[in-house]
């Protein structure tokens, strides 16, 4: 992509990058209401049949990822125009989903300023090895690298890690306010709990939520590791890496139907929301729908995201993600070769 042609880029999505307070409002309406309401259905429909219950907190996990979807959006600054507003209401949804405001917005803003940086990993991402860099490491590297990439591991215990663990604790250089707002998430997590376990019971309370927290943390993980893994993704040494490349090509398009599309914030389009983080969620369809270059970008189907599960390894020689049985087959090849030759 030449300068020229990142400037106009540039200029055409400026004037989305504006939050509409209506737009917000309905949002916040229309997401957060359903949520609670769809948690009131599965309370009641405990009295049937959990075979009920199971189906409702499956679509109460959507809304949560909605939810998050504006704590992610308020973390940039781009939910509304104020800065209090976004920290007010970052903070609330982070109870939510109980992930800090501050804490994760840190973290967050590494992740988009170092994406695809080979130099640079390891805040705020997935942690990606290159396949020199997993055939140098040790032997217990290796086995804890081949454990963290295991799905099981990283799409079932990864959201009890996240929630229980991670978000739970702040990083050493933390600030005095994003320390006390990772305490006051947490405490206001658990008094929210502590009130809805008196209320309705803590078996009850716990068969809706726990199932709601953890399909949405399975989705959540899954979303952000299907936005930059994909074969042909974009990884650079920091003195070849561009920004603008990273977003275009380092981060998918995943075409979803419309209502998962609605139902995920359009974070599909995760292409246009790495070249600018100041668009809204809500703009972000239009953005890419209004750009050419931007409609050409790698596209992802959920059909074809399925092969992303045995990417594990970034081959720099190839520049393309490989599972560890490339890896393998490669080196019985190079083996073979080499007996050849002697």
């Amino acid at each position: 992509m030449t300068k020229q042609l990142q400037k106009e880029l540039k200029k055409t999505i400026a004037p989305f990058e504006n939050a509409n307070l209506k737009n917000s409002m309905i949002q916040i309406l229309n997401t957060v209401m359903p949520f609670f309401l769809l948690w009131y259905l599965a309370y009641e429909s405990l009295s049937f049949s959990y075979l009920i219950t199971i189906p409702i907190t499956a679509v109460a996990a959507g809304f949560l990822v909605r939810i998050f979807i504006i704590f992610h959006d308020c973390c940039h600054q781009s939910f509304f125009k104020n800065k209090k507003a976004n920290e007010w209401v970052g903070t609330i949804t982070g109870i939510l989903t109980l992930f800090p405001y501050h804490q994760w917005r840190h973290s967050h803003n590494i992740h988009h300023a170092t994406s695809s940086n080979l130099n640079k990993r390891g805040t705020g991402d997935i942690w990606v090895m290159t396949v020199k860099e997993y055939q140098e490491a040790s032997f217990w590297k290796r086995m804890a690298y081949r454990l963290y990439r295991n799905p099981l591991v990283m799409f079932g215990l990864g959201p009890l890690y996240l929630f229980l663990i991670s978000n739970r604790i702040n990083r050493k250089a933390a600030r005095l306010k994003e320390r006390l707002n990772t305490y006051f998430t947490t405490i206001a997590a658990l008094l929210l709990y502590v009130l809805m376990c008196g209320l309705i019971g803590w078996q009850a309370f716990f068969m809706i939520q726990g199932p709601i927290l953890f399909i949405s943390g399975f989705l959540g993980i899954w979303l952000f590791y299907i936005q930059h893994h994909f074969e042909d993704s974009y990884f650079e040494a920091e003195e070849n890496w561009d920004f603008v490349k990273a977003a275009v090509e380092g981060s998918s398009f995943y075409k979803l139907p419309k209502v998962l599309q609605w139902i995920t914030g359009n974070i599909g389009y995760h292409h246009v929301h790495h070249l600018s983080p100041r668009v809204p969620n809500y703009y972000l369809e239009e953005v890419h729908d209004h750009n050419l270059p931007l409609k050409t970008v790698p596209t992802v189907t959920i059909r074809s995201s399925l092969h992303a599960i045995h990417y594990r390894l970034w081959d720099e020689g190839s520049k393309q993600f490989v599972s560890f049985r490339d890896i393998k087959k490669r080196a019985v090849r190079q083996k073979l070769f080499h007996k050849m030759v002697d």
